[in-house]
C-alpha cells in the first residue's frame, strides 16, 4: 500500500486535504506525467516538488526552494508518496493537522524522464514558470539534493551578491536649491542593514558586513513574505521609545547580544522594525544601475509591509514639506536623494544628502577621565576623536547623556582596552588625568556646534555604533 504512511498522517476529517482514492480514476488525460510544485507556509516555508508516477506523486520538500541556475544545489528531503488528487491541491491545512498551513501552487506542468534510479532521478521540467533539466540525487541516508542542468531560463540572470557595503549621503546644512531633482525620504534613528532575501530566508548585514541575522528574529518573517522572489534589500532597523518615536538609546538594548537566551528575552521588551528604503536586487537582477526614482517604483512594487517591517514613502520635490513634517514628529531630519542617481556601494556620494535637525556625529572614544562626587569609581566623561589623513584627532569630551546601565557597560567594554600612551595624535592634547584607551569603539554623539579649535561645544553621548569601524570614522563637513 503506497499510500499508507499518508493516510497514517491525516484525519481526513479534519483536513481538506484528499484522501488516496482510486488512481485509475483520479489519473487525468495527459501525454507525459505530470508535475506540481507547491508553495507550503508551514512551520517552515519551503516548497513540494511532486513527479506524477505509477499512480502516486513522488514528492520531495524542498526548503529554499526550485534552485533557477546550475551555480548552486539546494537541499531535498524525500517524504511519503502523495493521491494523484493532490496535484490540484491548494487551501488552508487547519492547526493541529499534520503540516498545517497555507499550500498554493506555485508550478505545474509535464515532464519527461530521462533517468530513474532509487539515488538519481533526471527530468526534463516543461512548466508554467520552471523549464529545464533537473536532477535529484541522493547524498546519504535520506538525504536528497536538487539540481538545475541546464542554463539559467533567463540568459542574463545575475547570481545574487553576497556582499554589498551600502551607499553613504553626504551631510548638508539646507535643502538643495533644485528640489525638483530630488526624492525625499525621512532619516531613521537606527542602524544600517542591507537584507539578503533568498528562498524564503533572510540574511542581514551591516554597515561593516558583519552578518547580525540572528541578533533580530523578529524581521525573519520578511522571507515567507516574499516566498520564492530573491531580494536584496536597503534600510534601517530601529526601535520605537515610549512617544511613538525611532530611539537609537532604546535600540541600544538590542545591539550586541549574541546569546539565544538574551535575544529572546530582549525581543519581548524591545521589539524591532526594518524600515525599508531601497531595492539593490531583484529575481536574478541587479538594480544598482537603475536611477533611483526606477529602483524606488520596483520597491513599492513589491508591497513590502508587515508588523515589523514597512516602506515608507518617498516624495519627490516635497523637501520643505518632508522636513517641516520630520521637525513635527521628532525626527531626525530627512534624506535627500537625486531621482536620476545610481546606488553606489560604500561611496560617500552628494547624490544623496542628509539634512539634519540637530547636529550630530560619530566618533571613536579613546578613553575616559574619572567621574566625582556620585559618579566617583565610574566614568566622569568619555574622550572622543575622530581621523584625518590617518591620524586620530581629539574632538573633546563628553559628560552627558549616559544611562546608569550604559556607564556600567561602558567600564566594561573599556578596561580591558586600556593604554599607557594616548590614542590621540592631533588636535588639542586630551586632559592630564585620562585613562587611555585603544581606539576600538565608536559612539553617536549629538552637539551643538563645532568651535574654532575642532572641539565639540555641548556634547551628548547617545549610544554606541557597534556596527561601526573605527578607522572609517571621519569629521562629517556639510557639502
Amino acid at each position: 500500500m503506497p499510500l499508507e504512511q499518508y493516510q497514517r498522517k491525516r484525519d481526513f476529517a479534519k483536513t481538506p486535504e484528499p484522501a488516496a482514492g482510486d488512481a485509475k480514476r483520479d489519473r487525468k488525460r495527459s501525454k507525459l506525467p505530470r508535475f506540481v510544485i507547491q508553495e507550503h507556509h508551514a512551520t517552515s516555508l519551503h516548497w513540494d516538488f511532486r513527479l506524477e508516477r505509477d499512480g502516486v506523486l513522488v514528492s520531495w520538500a524542498v526548503p529554499k526552494g526550485i534552485p533557477p541556475d546550475p551555480k548552486r544545489n539546494n537541499l531535498a528531503v524525500h517524504v511519503e508518496d502523495h493521491p494523484l488528487p493532490y496535484i490540484d491541491f491548494a487551501g488552508e491545512i487547519p492547526e493541529g493537522n499534520y503540516g498545517a498551513g497555507r499550500v498554493s501552487i506555485w508550478d505545474k506542468g509535464t515532464y519527461e524522464v530521462v533517468k530513474w534510479t532509487d539515488r538519481e532521478v533526471m527530468v526534463d521540467l516543461h512548466g508554467e514558470r520552471v523549464e529545464g533539466r533537473y536532477v535529484l540525487f541522493q547524498t546519504n541516508g535520506k538525504n536528497w539534493m536538487i539540481h538545475r542542468m541546464d542554463p539559467p531560463q533567463d540568459p542574463d540572470r545575475e547570481p545574487m551578491p553576497e556582499r554589498i557595503e551600502p551607499m553613504k549621503a553626504k551631510l548638508a546644512t539646507a535643502l538643495p536649491r533644485d528640489q525638483q531633482s530630488y526624492g525625499f525620504e525621512f532619516k531613521w534613528d537606527g542602524i544600517r542593514a542591507v537584507m539578503f532575501v533568498s528562498g524564503g530566508r533572510v540574511r542581514l548585514s551591516s554597515r561593516s558586513l558583519e552578518d547580525i541575522t540572528n541578533r533580530y528574529p523578529e524581521l525573519r518573517g520578511l522571507g515567507e513574505t516574499v516566498g520564492a522572489h530573491e531580494l536584496v534589500l536597503d534600510g534601517e532597523i530601529i526601535a520605537v521609545g515610549a512617544d511613538g518615536r525611532p530611539s537609537f538609546e532604546r535600540l541600544q538594548g538590542r545591539m550586541g547580544l549574541t546569546a539565544e537566551a538574551d535575544i529572546r528575552r530582549r525581543m519581548k521588551e524591545i521589539p524591532v522594525g526594518y524600515v525599508i528604503f531601497d531595492l539593490l536586487y531583484l529575481d536574478g537582477h541587479s538594480t544598482m544601475e537603475l536611477p533611483y526614482t526606477d529602483r524606488r517604483r520596483l520597491l513599492e512594487g513589491q508591497k513590502l509591509k508587515g508588523r515589523y517591517w514597512q516602506t515608507p514613502p518617498s516624495t519627490p520635490g516635497e523637501g520643505s514639506t518632508a522636513l517641516e513634517a520630520s521637525k513635527k514628529l521628532g525626527l531626525e531630519g530627512v534624506m535627500a536623494k537625486r531621482l536620476d542617481s545610481t546606488y553606489q556601494p560604500g561611496r560617500r556620494s552628494d547624490a544623496w544628502l542628509k539634512i539634519k535637525n540637530h547636529q550630530g556625529q560619530e566618533l571613536v572614544i579613546g578613553g575616559w577621565l574619572p567621574g566625582e562626587g556620585a559618579r566617583s569609581g565610574r566614568i566622569g566623561a568619555l574622550l572622543v576623536g575622530y581621523y584625518q589623513d590617518g591620524k586620530l584627532v581629539y574632538a573633546g569630551k563628553v559628560g552627558t547623556g549616559f544611562t546608569e546601565r550604559m556607564l556600567d557597560r561602558l567600564l566594561s567594554l573599556l578596561e580591558p582596552l586600556r593604554r599607557d600612551s594616548s590614542p590621540f595624535e592631533a588636535g588639542v592634547p586630551p586632559p592630564r588625568k585620562a585613562h587611555f584607551t585603544e581606539p576600538r569603539l565608536v559612539g553617536e554623539f549629538e552637539f551643538s556646534e563645532w568651535t574654532s579649535s575642532g572641539q565639540l561645544r555641548q556634547p551628548s553621548f547617545k549610544g554606541l555604533r557597534e556596527d561601526k569601524d573605527p578607522r572609517t570614522v571621519v569629521r562629517e563637513i556639510p557639502a
